[in-house]
């Protein structure tokens, strides 16, 4: 099959080296930097498990180099779904599915109203990042749920075939939703300590103030009818001893001086609990401690 990547961060290596690995042509649409060195080199997919080799990959740095693609894993930030989404709009094939695997619970929302087609939400679980232009780390998990459509079975299985566990489920928006409430837990103080998950939990303090923001998400979550489990909160503290070591991606995002996606986790809560008459004080201060940090980074540049 032929894969176009948008969006060539870590997850979007990731996923496409795996595919690539598996024998799909994939190209990967990304910066200059990424283009360059896997043209040069190919992409450098180091896993868990040991396997660590180059792989042949394309890479370009426009939309237009999805075209030929049957299937496009979407993978930019969640600030930039709109307008990366008109950008390719033209180029698309009428049949092309396409994946939203982002953080945040209303991308393929919205990037369905600017596509004026149906998008796939997907969970996305994996801990990744990348070591250099083309050299992608993998360190934990790199699984997926997808939401239901009528490719969603098919696809699931072609990504099954690549050694990514996929699942189809109606429950996608549940899930997404736990995801989101994980990476407020995490995310933001990962990021205004720079410190790994491991660390973060070791800090008595720095539970209490996770298990407030979990208490508001599920607030939140609940009085828009979403489905949260009772034990969300162990779950959440779980994280931290599957993938001690892993740095959040709003961290990563604050280290290379780059905006992150606080907007859509913390402040996405947030929002809504403004909204719904819900107070939100927990996930306002890290919010507000993030976005402190992103104006000291543009001051200093």
């Amino acid at each position: 099959m032929n894969i176009g990547v948008m969006g060539a961060g870590a997850v979007g290596c990731f996923f496409g080296g795996l595919l690539a690995r598996a024998g799909h042509a994939v190209t990967l649409v990304g910066r200059p930097a990424l283009v360059e060195a896997v043209r040069a080199h190919g992409l450098r997919l180091q896993m868990k498990d040991g396997f660590d080799g180059q792989i042949v990959i394309g890479a370009a740095p426009g939309p237009e180099a999805l075209a030929d693609a049957d299937l496009v894993l979407f993978c930019v930030k969640s600030a930039d779904t709109e307008a990366t989404g008109r950008a390719m709009l033209p180029h698309l094939k009428p049949g092309a599915v396409v994946l939203a695997m982002q953080n945040g619970v209303d991308n393929a929302e919205r990037l369905a109203a600017v596509l004026g087609r149906p998008v796939v939400p997907v969970v996305v679980y994996v801990a990744t990042d990348m070591a250099g232009p083309a050299h992608v780390r993998h360190h934990g998990r790199g699984d997926l749920i997808l939401g239901t459509g009528p490719d969603s079975g098919r696809v699931a299985e072609l990504l099954r075939t690549a050694n990514i566990p996929a699942t189809v489920s109606a429950g996608v928006t549940a899930a997404l939703w736990d995801k989101l409430i994980i990476n407020c837990a995490y995310n933001a103080m990962s990021a205004v300590a720079q410190v790994t998950y491991g660390t973060m939990v070791t800090v008595p303090e720095v539970r209490a103030v996770m298990a407030d923001v979990v208490a508001e998400a599920v607030a939140v979550a609940r009085a828009r009818d979403i489905t949260v489990g009772d034990d969300i909160l162990d779950r959440v503290m779980a994280l931290a001893a599957a993938m001690p070591n892993q740095y959040s991606s709003t961290a990563q995002d604050l280290a290379r001086r780059k905006r992150s996606e606080i907007d859509y986790l913390n402040g996405h809560i947030v929002r809504q609990g403004a909204g719904l008459g819900i107070p939100t004080p927990a996930n306002r201060a890290l919010l507000a401690l993030v976005k402190l940090l992103e104006a000291k980074a543009a001051l200093a540049v």
